[in-house]
């Protein structure tokens, strides 16, 4: 290593510290390598005449880039510099130090004031020394320029594997690739029939809560991922309500390809730089929206109707003309009535000593300051007389209504009984295949744990001692 000559008796008098730094958490579990030879420098510095080395590998995992979390190895390792116990600092390279013009200004000036020399995989600085601050400067400009090159390349190469609709984190359940890869529907029919059922149910309800409720009571699972990546695996279990909505809220169960619809975004706060993803946009303003990529659950103009009425359901935020979802409450025309004045929604009060006396009301101009309602009235009479011309008109249909509903609640039952059905199907083709299994590894004397070696048979073998096995009990079977 060149520039051992910088080296004095002050700064061996202290100790060295080696910085260890991977981008990711893939990185730390793969590139053991690159972990080596970070390691490997604490030897270097023990070379150098260092009695105390510290290794500081808080940060394996931890990205250097803009925005990135607090790193707390790097900040352990300011604050011994700062205090005047660091006579070296070790780093493989010095991208693995830092990322940004801030990050290596407070570096070199920490440096430079207490006399701490820098050193990578090649030689030593001294900050103190223009030269060597020169070297550093080109150093870290050109790993910071390194980092935007790369995150440049991979970002457009992200986005043109999106504009051919081939990018996915991972497939929704209900979803699996073939060998072309093309995204299909998943081969198990009980998959696929628990997804649609989630919109069937929906339709009835035209709410995710009550559509959650009726899984849930009538205890019916549905798929779920599991893992990630290759182990990735679909499990059965009750939903909760996050997986209904977000089921009834993804666009691939209506055929469409996504991406790109929560933009990234950089903001300060509490005196830092954080990323935050945005609030979901439309698919149609995603920054990729591929139409009819591949085949769906339902249509597209489904998928519409579905985020008009969960919008309408929605009662927080800017209201519209629509009524909005049933809450609590004995109001019969809640969320239904407009001002003749102001156009705006009529809310329900409730007064009297239960609680439960209803009045509708128009806020108009009012706020906690000041200003009046629109209008105000009591909601006993006007739901009287509602309900009694609501009675009266569909009175003559009472007999057709009893039969719908007989028929819907004929049909829920079918569903119920169906979904049992599947689960009951597939619990008996696993019991059966484990059992199946079983007895063809004691017929051929071959365990499925044994592992790789001068006992293990050829797949060739196998294969022929399944079919004997197969033929075997085929010929004594009745």
């Amino acid at each position: 290593m060149t520039g051992d000559h910088k080296l004095t008796p002050a700064h061996l008098a202290r100790r060295a510290i080696v910085y260890l730094r991977q981008s990711s958490e893939g990185q730390v579990r793969h590139n053991r390598e690159s972990q080596h030879l970070q390691y490997a420098l604490a030897d270097r510095a023990k070379a150098l005449g260092f009695r105390e080395v510290e290794v500081i590998a808080t940060d394996l995992g931890a990205s250097a880039a803009v925005a990135a979390k607090r790193r707390e190895g790097f900040e352990q390792l300011l604050g011994a510099v700062a205090l005047g116990q660091v006579g070296l600092i070790l780093s493989r390279e010095l991208s693995r130090l830092l990322r940004t013009d801030k990050e290596f200004c407070q570096l070199v000036e920490l440096c430079q004031l207490f006399g701490t020399l820098i050193g990578d995989d090649e030689s030593l600085y001294d900050t103190s020394r223009m030269d060597d601050q020169l070297v550093l400067g080109i150093k870290a400009t050109i790993s910071v320029v390194e980092l935007k090159v790369l995150r440049l390349r991979l970002a457009q190469g992200k986005e043109n594997k999106a504009k051919r609709g081939a990018l996915y984190p991972q497939l929704p359940p209900g979803y699996v690739w073939d060998p072309t890869p093309q995204v299909v529907k998943d081969p198990n029919l009980r998959v696929q029939e628990a997804i649609q059922m989630v919109f069937a149910k929906f339709r009835e309800t035209w709410s995710i809560r009550q559509t959650f409720k009726w899984f849930r009571d009538h205890d019916v699972e549905l798929p779920v991922n599991k893992g990630r990546s290759a182990a990735r695996a679909v499990v059965f279990q009750v939903p909760r309500p996050s997986f209904v909505a977000y089921v009834l809220h993804n666009p691939c169960y209506a055929g469409a390809y996504t991406w790109g619809r929560r933009p990234t975004e950089i903001v300060w706060r509490a005196g830092a730089l954080h990323k935050r993803q945005g609030p979901a946009v439309a698919p149609a303003e995603a920054r990729v929206f591929l139409r009819d990529h591949h085949e769906g659950y339902i249509a597209w103009a489904t998928f519409e109707e579905h985020q008009r009425m969960m919008q309408r359901n929605h009662w927080r935020g800017e209201s519209d003309e629509t009524a909005g979802a049933a809450r609590a409450g004995t109001g019969l025309l809640s969320g239904l009535l407009r001002c003749g004045r102001c156009g705006r929604r009529l809310y329900v009060r409730y007064w009297g000593k239960a609680g439960t006396a209803a009045r509708y009301l128009c806020t108009g101009d009012f706020v906690a300051g000041g200003g009046r309602y629109c209008v105000g009235f009591g909601g006993a009479t006007v739901d009287r007389r509602f309900g009694e011309e609501i009675v009266r008109v569909l009175s003559p249909l009472g007999i057709r209504a009893s039969l719908e509903a007989l028929a819907h609640l004929t049909a829920q039952q079918d569903d119920h009984h169906q979904a049992l059905q599947r689960q009951r199907d597939q619990v008996e083709y696993e019991a059966a295949r484990a059992s199946s299994t079983t007895k063809w590894t004691r017929a051929t004397g071959w365990s499925l744990r044994s592992s790789s070696g001068a006992g293990t048979p050829s797949s060739r073998s196998l294969r022929v001692r399944a079919r004997a096995w197969r033929s075997s009990t085929s010929a004594v079977s009745p």
